[in-house]
């Protein structure tokens, strides 16, 4: 069972990515949006836990919170709501991480 793993919150404020990174399974995704985007800046320990954990095609950021944090990145791939609601639908289940 695979699933999209949805991360809002910012990185630096408390373990959910960590966390989320630890349970991440081998066909799990996932999405970083709203302050959570912060984990894509260069040279920060979120960053480095990120590349560390070798996500791929499979770590996704919403494009308008890249956008609006001046943030760009090619670590994670660039998605709109449309993308989003797709990720979605792909998974099996959708995790948001309150």
């Amino acid at each position: 069972m695979t699933t999209l793993h949805v991360i809002a919150h910012s990185p630096f404020g408390d373990e959910r990515l960590a966390s989320c990174l630890r349970l991440l399974g081998p066909q799990d995704a996932l999405l970083l949006c709203g302050d959570a985007t912060y984990a894509l800046k260069a040279g920060s320990e979120p960053f480095a836990a990120l590349q560390a954990a070798n996500l791929g095609e499979r770590l996704f950021a919403l494009a308008e919170d890249l956008q609006a944090r001046a943030l760009d990145n090619p670590l994670a791939k660039a998605v709109d709501y449309a993308a989003f609601v797709e990720l979605s639908l792909r998974h099996d289940k959708v995790n948001s991480w309150l």
